[in-house]
């Protein structure tokens, strides 16, 4: 099952890479941008029975190490192979 993990910094905590790319657009004329908030995305394969499987698998590899639950919120997304 393809799986994407969307990992973003939490409502409240300082984002000073997205400050500065937000201060950085905004000296090239995009002045319309605001809020803006820098995360990443992991894109996996994980091998399971069923969709409720790989999203149970997806969130504990999330806990245990690819996010940071401190501080940040992460999304799982589900693709059926074809």
């Amino acid at each position: 099952m393809k799986v994407t993990i969307n990992i973003s910094l939490k409502e409240g905590v300082l984002d000073p890479e997205g400050r500065a790319v937000e201060t950085a657009l905004g000296n090239l004329g995009f002045t319309d941008a605001a809020n803006v908030r820098i995360g990443r995305q992991i894109s996996l394969d994980i091998d399971a029975e069923d969709a409720s499987r790989a999203q149970h698998r997806a969130a504990r590899m999330c806990e245990s190490l690819l996010a940071n639950t401190v501080i940040e919120d992460y999304e799982i997304e589900l693709a059926d192979e074809e």
